[in-house]
């Protein structure tokens, strides 16, 4: 897999559009995450991020466009192309009632992936959670949950991972953990997608962003770039808070202050 990874971005999304009804969310969206590469997708509410989300997850069809990983298209390719992705929904659900243990062996089944008493410790231990394994899932901090959340979503070792508000409801520790984890991950060489309200984040911890709205990709670059670019915009200077410009006024002046339902 690691030739693959060298030669081919690891997510490649070109021209997509969703329709609901006749209601378009999405409207020829183009995006690629590279390897080793942590790449945000941020929009207000409605904006098209679940609806892109969902279309690379395979879980909707786009009505136009393609999406591949590595190299493999969800659509004409399915099987092979979810074996290669891992994905971390903003609220993950597991059995209360099972241990950790359980949940590790029972997931990593579910990929053909044989954990030990031993490999189940060491992954456990990659988390700071050795000690959980007999815990039940029920039991632990909201954190720690995200952090198995996590752990169960890269089991298999994908090339990419899909992280849809992946810090939400943490505190600042449990979100510091996280974004390590997170980027342990990108050090490896796969690639991240995440989706995220928070600015913060999305400035310290991505790559390049992509920011969407009314279904369209309306700038894509790194952090730094976006901001340097629009330093001089007035409708950035005008929504500006701190004295200099933020990514969360670059956002704000490009999306608008209206708030989103």
């Amino acid at each position: 897999m690691s030739n693959t990874l060298e030669q081919l971005p690891i997510l490649n999304v070109d021209r997509i559009s969703v329709f609901y009804g006749q209601f378009q969310a999405v409207k020829e969206v183009s995006l690629e995450v590279r390897p080793g590469e942590i790449f945000g997708l941020l929009g207000p509410n409605g904006a098209g991020k679940t609806s892109t989300l969902s279309a690379i997850e395979g879980l909707i069809r786009p009505a136009t466009g393609q999406i591949k990983v590595v190299g493999f298209d969800i659509v004409g390719q399915p099987l092979y192309a979810k074996a290669n992705m891992g994905v971390q929904l903003q609220a993950t659900s597991f059995q209360p009632e099972l241990t950790i243990a359980d949940i590790l062996k029972l997931y990593a089944g579910v990929y053909g992936v044989k954990l030990t008493k031993e490999d189940v410790f060491n992954r456990l231990q990659e988390i700071k959670l050795e000690d959980a394994a007999e815990k039940k899932y029920g039991q632990l901090s909201g954190g720690q949950q995200q952090r198995v959340s996590l752990l169960i979503a890269t089991i298999h070792n994908p090339a990419l991972v899909l992280l849809d508000e992946p810090t939400t409801g943490l505190d600042p520790q449990s979100r510091r953990q996280l974004w390590d984890r997170i980027e342990a991950i990108r050090a490896k060489g796969h690639g991240v997608l995440l989706t995220t309200h928070s600015m913060e984040e999305a400035e310290a911890v991505c790559d390049r962003i992509a920011i969407i709205d009314h279904g369209r990709i309306i700038a894509i670059d790194t952090p730094e770039r976006l901001i340097a670019l629009h330093r001089e915009d007035p409708e950035v200077i005008s929504v500006s808070r701190k004295g200099r410009i933020t990514l969360e006024d670059v956002f704000i002046g490009l999306t608008g202050r209206a708030v989103r339902s």
